[in-house]
C-alpha cells in the first residue's frame, strides 16, 4: 500500500483510538447519543472504506465518461448509507469510562427524579414516565456501559430528557481511570508512527498523490 492510502486508512482510526483512550484515562464518564457514537465509528472507518471496498468495486467504465466525479458519488453514497443507518438506529445511550455497577445506582437516582414506578427486572428498565423501556449492555473490556431501548414502543423525548439529566449526574461522578487507556493510546501511536515513517520512506509519492488530488479538486470545482 503506497503511504497516501495508508495516511487515508489509519489517519482516522489512530484519531479514534487516541481519544477513546483519552477518555478512558479520565476521571470522568463521557456519556454520548447512540447517534453520535454510530456517527464517529463511521467516520474512523471511512477511510478504510475508501482503499478497501470502494477501489475494489471501483466503477472503472463509470470513470471513463465522468472522471474524478466518480469519487464524489461514491463518497455521497457512503454518507447516505451513514445517514440511513443512523436514521434506523433505535434509541441508545453510551457512557465511557465507567462500570455497570457504578452506574446502576446513579441511574437508579436519576429514574426516581422522573417516574417513582420504575422497575428493574435483571439489566432491564421500564420508565413509565418517560415512556422509556431500556436494557444494560456492559462491555467490560473497555469500561463502558450502553442503555438500549427495549421494543419499539419509544418516547424520543422521553430519551433526551433522560440523557439530560444522566450527563448532568454524571459530571457530578468521578471514576477511576481505566488502564487500558493506555492500550488504547499506545495502538493510536503505533499508527501514527507508522503513518509517519511510510510518508519518510517515500515523500515523492505522498507529494504526488496529493497533488492529485487538490488537482481533482480543482477540476471539479471549475478552476
Amino acid at each position: 500500500m503506497d503511504p497516501f492510502r495508508l495516511c487515508l486508512a489509519l489517519g482516522p482510526v489512530a484519531m479514534y483510538l487516541l481519544l477513546l483512550g483519552a477518555v478512558n484515562l479520565s476521571r470522568r464518564s463521557l456519556l454520548v447519543s447512540g447517534v453520535r457514537d454510530a456517527a464517529a465509528l463511521a467516520l474512523a472507518v471511512s477511510g478504510l472504506v475508501v482503499v478497501g471496498p470502494m477501489e475494489l468495486f471501483f466503477p472503472f467504465e463509470s470513470a471513463v465518461k465522468l472522471g474524478s466525479y466518480v469519487w464524489l458519488l461514491l463518497l455521497a453514497l457512503y454518507v447516505m448509507c451513514v445517514v440511513l443507518w443512523l436514521l434506523l438506529l433505535r434509541p441508545r445511550l453510551v457512557i465511557y469510562n465507567i462500570s455497570a455497577d457504578k452506574l446502576r445506582p446513579i441511574l437508579a437516582d436519576v429514574v426516581g427524579q422522573f417516574d417513582g414506578e420504575s422497575r428493574w427486572a435483571g439489566d432491564s428498565l421500564a420508565i413509565p414516565g418517560l415512556g422509556v423501556q431500556l436494557y444494560m449492555d456492559n462491555f467490560a473490556p473497555l469500561r463502558s456501559v450502553s442503555l438500549i431501548s427495549a421494543g419499539g414502543n419509544q418516547n424520543h423525548t422521553g430519551w433526551r430528557r433522560l440523557e439530560t439529566a444522566l450527563r448532568t449526574a454524571l459530571a457530578r461522578e468521578e471514576v477511576a481511570r481505566n488502564p487500558r487507556g493506555l492500550s488504547l493510546i499506545v495502538a493510536g501511536l503505533l499508527c501514527i508512527v507508522g503513518i509517519v515513517l511510510a510518508i519518510a520512506h517515500n515523500p515523492e509519492a505522498v507529494a504526488r498523490s496529493l497533488l492529485d488530488v487538490a488537482q481533482s479538486l480543482l477540476k471539479m470545482i471549475g478552476l
